[in-house]
């Protein structure tokens, strides 16, 4: 069995700093750099934040930090009008267009886009009503994790199932237990969703990764995994394919230094560009796990092998002991594993040092 595409989505983002001009520029950065998807996110900052939300510290790092969420979301929010144009140019470009809707409002424009799949980020994972509209809309769903426990995915998916499965039973707390346990429902959830774990701190650091809980959550839950990438550069992305992830995300920005929250913990174009290229080195290395010589290998097998030469000189008929036969390069002649079998025997004719026996 071959290693599946990973699908590498670049996250635009909000590093469009509310500019669709510099949206549409990420856009076509992310298709040159050979990214299958990008992404933003869709929200109205008065339904995402109230006014009294604080940033996050590393939002204070990295914008002004007298500024309100609310503000800084405000400066950043794209209007409706403006995806039109992106979907447009993504098409233009061979991409994949996709956005994280953030309220319902965002979420019912962004299905009646009919987009191939919609992204929900960590911090809505326990937006149960908003999952909820997701699977009654029908959506392909790419769901985040950062912040969560087993627990927590556990009830988000069943509340899912049960939006998926159009279970009957008015939505609650027990009906989505029961759409847990349920097969349909559970069938429905797989034909559906996939998960991405990640960390949600901005750059995160490599001893918070745990990339192993991938493997966690894919024996809990036999759903697709892939991997939301915070790190710095891009080598935790390459460790996360090599263990199985399905998706790749990543933050693509036009320059790392701007002013705003998630540029100093994004990639610029020519290294998403490398990653990519890597990303598919990998998945090449992966194979298909069937342990045999390949082809640029074989060539090689008599000249690193070994086979059983006369370590001495031997008359014809002289009876072989264990200090008279060596095993050398090259592996063109007897097998050394024939070597117990031939100590006590007659040599087959005379021979000089280093003659195959």
């Amino acid at each position: 069995m071959t290693a599946s595409r990973t699908l590498i989505i670049a996250e635009a983002g909000v590093n469009h700093d509310g500019s669709l001009e510099k949206a549409l520029a990420l856009v076509d950065a992310a298709a040159e750099a050979g990214a299958d998807v990008v992404k933003f996110q869709t929200f109205n900052a008065k339904s995402l934040a109230a006014s009294a939300a604080r940033k996050a510290n590393y939002q204070q790092r990295t914008t002004d930090a007298a500024e309100s969420q609310l503000a800084m979301l405000t400066r950043l929010e794209l209007p409706q009008a403006a995806h039109q144009a992106l979907i447009a140019r993504a098409a233009v470009r061979g991409i994949e267009f996709l956005s994280t809707p953030f309220d319902h409002a965002s979420l019912a424009f962004l299905v009646s886009l009919k987009l191939p799949r919609i992204k929900i980020g960590s911090g809505d994972l326990t937006n149960s009503p908003l999952l909820h509209a997701v699977a009654r809309a029908g959506a392909t769903l790419i769901l985040s994790t950062g912040m969560a426990t087993l627990g927590e995915i556990e009830e988000a998916l069943s509340v899912l199932a049960h939006g998926y499965a159009r279970h009957s039973d008015p939505p609650s707390f027990a009906a989505f237990r029961a759409a847990w346990r349920d097969p349909a429902a559970r069938a429905a959830l797989a034909r559906h969703v996939s998960l991405l774990h990640c960390t949600t701190e901005y750059p995160c650091p490599t001893t918070d990764v745990n990339l192993a809980a991938m493997a966690t959550m894919r024996t809990a839950f036999q759903l697709p995994v892939g991997y939301s990438d915070h790190t710095d550069g891009f080598e935790i992305s390459l460790a996360a394919v090599a263990l199985g992830a399905t998706t790749i995300e990543k933050h693509l920005t036009l320059d790392r230094r701007a002013e705003g929250p998630d540029h100093a913990a994004s990639i610029e174009p020519e290294e998403f560009k490398r990653m990519v290229v890597a990303i598919r080195n990998v998945e090449t290395a992966l194979g298909d796990g069937v342990k045999a010589p390949k082809d640029s290998e074989v060539g090689n097998v008599p000249v690193a092998r070994k086979s059983l030469v006369a370590a001495r000189s031997l008359e014809a008929g002289e009876i072989i002991g264990a200090e008279d036969i060596i095993a050398k390069r090259p592996g063109s002649g007897r097998p050394p594993i024939d070597y117990w079998s031939l100590i006590g025997t007659p040599a087959p004719r005379a021979l000089e040092p280093d003659d195959p026996v």
